[in-house]
């Protein structure tokens, strides 16, 4: 397909995208931080961490609707099988990995005994109180934040492959408006 491809993801599609690559940034780094330090700094991080965790849940839920409702762009055609398998691969990956993380960290604050508080309410406990539940959720919680991390970096090798060397369109499927 020529770098005038037509077709692009909805400007819904696109400013969901926009808005939760940062949010999902911010939570990485917020994360570390909150891990990072025993300073008041961190109560202030935890504070940010959970109602954007929040947020984000509720954003990938909108997204995955509008994705079912709108659908994507294909493909270039001559863009190899191992590449269309390893898009299709990847973009599971971080609709799972959106999902798991903000449900996991809720699960997680359950299993301790915290209370999620947003906005002024208090939502239910999602997991029964267990300390090796608590333990075990942390970890996969970590792990799993280290594994976004490094799909987010191949998410933007790929971006940058196809606009500078494939120069095939579907950079621009996602990106801002061309006039």
């Amino acid at each position: 397909m020529s770098a005038t491809r037509a077709s692009r993801f909805t400007p819904l599609q696109r400013g969901l995208h926009w808005v939760m690559a940062l949010c999902i940034l911010a939570m990485l780094f917020i994360g570390v931080g909150m891990v990072s330090t025993i300073t008041q700094s961190h109560l202030t991080l935890v504070s940010i961490h959970k109602p954007l965790g929040l947020a984000i849940l509720a954003l990938v839920l909108v997204r995955i609707a509008v994705r079912l409702r709108s659908g994507a762009p294909g493909l270039p055609a001559d863009l190899p099988a191992p590449m269309k398998l390893a898009a299709r691969l990847s973009h599971y990956a971080f609709y799972a990995l959106m999902l798991a993380m903000p449900l996991l960290g809720w699960g997680m604050l359950s299993a301790a005994g915290y209370p999620v508080t947003v906005l002024g309410f208090t939502l239910p406990p999602i997991l029964p109180q267990s300390d090796s539940l608590h333990s075990l959720l942390w970890t996969a919680h970590r792990t799993l934040a280290f594994a976004f991390f490094a799909l987010i970096l191949l998410h933007l090798a790929a971006a940058l492959f196809h606009a500078l060397v494939r120069r095939d369109g579907v950079f621009e499927a996602m990106g801002p408006a061309v006039r």
